[in-house]
């Protein structure tokens, strides 16, 4: 039996730059995740790093299956993978006026 295993690894706690809100989409270096709490600047809280989640979505259809990305500066995922950060995959189709996404997190 392994007994080097620190966790399972779908809820981490980390530390955010920028206070953020239950629910809020939450960037530590290449680590994407959900907010389970509101976390306050400089603190460190739960973020949910599995799961399927309804994200802001940018103004572009998206196709079940696409890769997406969080687009830190508009707060939104969207297909734009330069600059951005992975955040796996759209698992619905989304029309380009709908205001969010269904997102499988890559964690």
């Amino acid at each position: 039996m392994a007994t080097n295993k620190v966790q399972e690894g779908d809820v981490l706690v980390l530390t955010v730059t920028d206070a953020v809100s239950s629910g809020d989409v939450v960037i530590a270096g290449g680590l994407i995740g959900v907010a389970k709490s509101d976390i306050a600047a400089g603190e460190s809280g739960p973020v949910d790093m599995t799961g399927v989640w309804n994200l802001p979505k940018a103004s572009e259809a998206l196709t079940q299956g696409d890769p997406v990305y969080w687009d830190a500066t508009s707060g939104n995922i969207t297909t734009t993978d330069s600059g951005n950060t992975p955040a796996g995959h759209a698992v619905a189709a989304a029309a380009a006026g709908d205001a969010t996404c269904r997102v499988k997190l890559p964690g």
